[in-house]
């Protein structure tokens, strides 16, 4: 096991441990995608083997909240999909090429092996895991319509919705809006061409608006009240 990729044994400590340190950052966004401080990280893993121990820091709640996001699974199945992402990240990271942007190879990675184990399984677990908080974002971010969603019932028909569209469709906007990547990003990430990642952005937005239309809620306005709710 490499340096800094937690054991199976140790999942509350670790989870903690990533929970009180994604409390204690503030850093945007736009700030974490920033490339020089994993050209550092990946340069000191691969001079000296606890270095690693860096990157995982760097990586561990953002893609705790990807695979929470785009998946069914539960905590402790992420847990277990993160232990195999950093294994395979540590293995091949001496076959990284820098031409391409660290976090865009660490979210393909990642991606590609919440696909095998999705595949691995016939059934999933119908848990809804997109907070209001985010719920909301995805759709400012990508509807051109306004509404408000004046009850929780009425959120939790859009959860409902956005995690009934096919894992593409899901993935991509949370891609775009969530995680705020750009269209080359998400291109590498899900190897698919510009116009293909633009189609399924655009498919997945008229998706959630006509099932929506069909539950009878495209009329409202998101109200800004619900950004706090749990």
């Amino acid at each position: 096991m490499p340096g800094g990729v937690p054991c199976k044994q140790n999942r509350a400590q670790t989870y903690n441990y990533h929970k009180k340190k994604k409390l204690e950052s503030k850093q945007s966004m736009a700030d974490f995608n920033g490339g020089d401080v994993d050209k550092k990280l990946v340069a000191a893993a691969k001079l000296n083997p606890d270095g690693f121990a860096g990157i995982v820091d760097r990586y561990w709640n953002r893609l705790f909240g990807f695979v929470r996001r785009t998946s069914y699974f539960s905590q402790e199945d992420i847990e277990d999909i993160l232990q195999d992402v950093f294994v395979k990240v540590y293995r091949y990271l001496n076959d990284y090429d820098d031409s391409m942007g660290f976090s865009t190879w660490i979210y393909r990675i990642t991606r590609n092996t919440v696909i095998d184990e999705i595949r691995k399984r016939k059934s999933r677990p119908a848990v809804f895991q997109l907070e209001n908080e985010e719920l909301l974002k995805v759709l400012r971010s990508s509807l051109d319509i306004e509404r408000e969603l004046t009850a929780s019932d009425s959120l939790n028909k859009i959860k409902k919705i956005i995690y009934g569209l096919p894992f593409n469709y899901r993935e991509v906007l949370i891609l775009r809006f969530l995680e705020e990547k750009d269209y080359s990003e998400i291109m590498d990430i899900l190897e698919l061409p510009k116009g293909t990642v633009a189609a399924l952005i655009s498919r997945g937005r008229k998706m959630i608006l006509e099932e929506a239309s069909k539950q009878g809620i495209t009329k409202y306005e998101i109200n800004t009240k619900y950004k706090n709710t749990k």
